[in-house]
């Protein structure tokens, strides 16, 4: 679905992958895409003064990119997901009432910011170094393992990519996964990789017989396993990312000058973590405490 963001480790899908929305979300995003798609003006001063135009407009475009559960047009064409409910909370503290998404492509979401299509990307978006060299992120409000599809019975005892390669199971993901590095640092031959578009489909390449296993997130693959009669979900784990175990964590993405906004949205984030209030809007979308995170950006940055 996304295209590049124009250098190789998009290419490769280091970063969270591009989750694909059910047919309601996406036709729902690609009404909305030509009406959300005004530029916005341009940051200046120290730190940005993006945060008191807001204010003063009384809304926030939010950067989406159709994904289920991160940000997505419902079959009502409500914008909703865990990260534009998190951003209504988090700007209604910071004195902005209305949020308004502007859909896009997955790969098109850091260069649609940069370019001022909208004033922060509101996708659940994964935090890791290449992105930090291009936006600035808030600290992450959900972190997030890796699990697998599988028959029923886990019948050839597949529980991480090196059983994959050992076992010579037959593995699929999903386009633009991060999960297609893991499994090549692990060993598996990148070009035997059967590349699916979502984990809708990798469950139906599991149930048919046509792969062993399908890898996506902890979340995405206990969900969709739910009404399965052939496949269930493995426990979830940690990939090895250069032989050590790698969590991956997502939040919002601002422009570098914003940091005055993005400085902001993190005292706000902070409060929610501290009360719980982020746990009990993540929860509705399939998060559960192990997703919960006190990781910080400048970790997920490399710094």
């Amino acid at each position: 679905m996304a295209p590049p963001l124009g250098n190789d480790t998009e290419k490769r899908g280091l970063s969270r992958r591009s989750l694909l929305a059910g047919a309601s979300a996406v036709g729902a995003v690609g009404a909305l895409g030509a009406a959300g798609c005004t530029r916005v003006a341009t940051a200046a001063g120290n730190g940005g003064d993006l945060l008191d135009r807001l204010k003063a407009q009384g809304v926030v475009r939010l950067g989406i990119a159709g994904e289920i559960p991160f940000g997505y047009i419902d079959k009502n064409g409500e914008l909703t997901g865990e990260a534009p409910e998190l951003a209504k909370a988090v700007f209604k503290r910071l004195g902005v009432d209305r949020v308004q998404p502007v859909p896009t492509e997955f790969g098109s979401l850091i260069p649609g910011l940069n370019s001022q299509q909208f004033d922060v990307v509101s996708a659940g978006m994964y935090i890791n170094p290449e992105r930090c060299q291009q936006v600035i992120f808030a600290d992450p409000d959900y972190q997030m393992l890796d699990a697998f599809i599988v028959r029923k019975g886990n019948p050839k005892g597949l529980h991480d990519y090196k059983d994959i390669v050992a076992k010579k199971a037959k593995f699929a993901t999903g386009t633009g996964y991060a999960e297609i590095q893991y499994a090549v640092e692990a060993g598996y031959k990148e070009s035997d990789i059967l590349i699916v578009p979502d984990q809708v489909a990798g469950l139906n390449a599991v149930e048919a017989g046509r792969v062993d296993v399908f890898a996506g997130t902890a979340l995405t693959t206990r969900e969709v396993v739910k009404k399965s009669r052939k496949a269930e979900s493995t426990k979830p784990f940690a990939p090895l990312v250069k032989g050590k175990p790698h969590v991956d964590g997502g939040g919002f993405a601002f422009r570098s000058a914003e940091t005055k906004l993005r400085d902001a949205f993190n005292v706000e984030l902070k409060k929610m973590k501290d009360s719980g209030e982020l746990f009990r809007i993540l929860r509705p979308f399939g998060f559960t405490k192990a997703e919960m995170t006190d990781m910080t950006a400048k970790e997920l940055c490399g710094g």
